[in-house]
């Protein structure tokens, strides 16, 4: 699947895949974004019990933009 055809929001999993983390690291990054108050780790937004990365972010870590 190309960057560009990934949804908007994809899981911690989705995300860990894309940036080559392994599960469990993917949700130490995101937990340290989370007590850091976003200074640190993978961003995530928290719907209910689910955590989703915005594919913007993982974009601009790859220095890619939404036309690649």
């Amino acid at each position: 699947m190309a960057l560009a055809d990934l949804p908007d929001f994809l899981t911690v999993e989705e995300a860990a895949e894309v940036l080559r983390l392994g599960r469990s690291r993917a949700y130490e990054l995101t937990k340290r974004w989370r007590e850091t108050g976003g200074t640190e780790g993978i961003p995530v937004v928290q719907l209910g019990r689910q955590l989703r990365v915005p594919k913007t972010w993982i974009l601009r870590q790859l220095d890619i933009s939404d036309a690649a």
